[in-house]
């Protein structure tokens, strides 16, 4: 039988699309490297060139869903004709990968996977940053915001929402989590000076 050599950018891409869908529909924890290997027809020696464990093919998966949301993020305002806080609060609501993957995502919050976890946040900020910063441009142009810094608003936003309200991140209790939740709207207000009760959406 013929040897198959594919493309490195494409055979990686193709473990992590099975991994993926291991991930999610067997669990991580229940899911083998062996058993990705199964799934393609490979040797150890091919997934071990690319990943060298499955904490690294993880954070592969959940990298490429970050990338995935994003592409389905931008597609779907490219579709919405509206102003930029219905813009944003359709953003908002779009942006909440963990309702889609609970259970994958779960694993980002147990402290071995910490530092993966904190890099997989940044990594989701620098790419939401210029999306939510076109928007807010949008809405100087519009004068709903007046900001003369859209892209450092925007980083600030995203920073707060992401990283103060992630309990893998810091032990917060609910108490906590519903403080914030109650500040941010009006945080958010005078960050980009939008009119009164602008982002009371956020609280609902």
């Amino acid at each position: 039988m013929k040897r198959i050599v594919k493309d490195p950018k494409d055979r990686k891409s193709e473990i992590i699309q099975v991994a993926r869908e291991l991930f999610l529909t067997k669990q991580f924890e229940k899911t083998t490297m062996q058993d990705v290997m199964d799934a393609l027809g490979i040797a150890k020696g091919t997934i071990y060139h690319y990943f060298d464990s499955k904490e690294k093919l993880l954070e592969a998966v959940v990298m490429d869903l970050v990338n995935s949301r994003v592409t389905s993020l931008k597609s779907a305002l490219q579709k919405f004709d509206g102003n930029a806080l219905e813009k944003l609060k359709k953003l908002i609501a779009l942006s909440n990968m963990s309702k889609e993957h609970p259970q994958l995502l779960e694993h980002l919050h147990q402290p071995i996977h910490a530092a993966m976890h904190i890099r997989i946040l940044a990594e989701t900020l620098i790419k939401l940053a210029p999306i939510y910063e076109k928007i807010i441009i949008q809405g100087c142009e519009e004068k709903i915001f007046q900001t003369k810094s859209p892209r450092e608003c925007a980083e600030f936003i995203l920073a707060a929402v992401q990283f103060l309200t992630d309990t893998g991140v810091y032990p917060w209790t609910k108490e906590d989590l519903k403080r914030r939740a109650q500040a941010f709207p009006k945080l958010i207000e005078q960050q980009l000076k939008a009119p009164p009760d602008a982002f009371q959406f956020l609280q609902l």
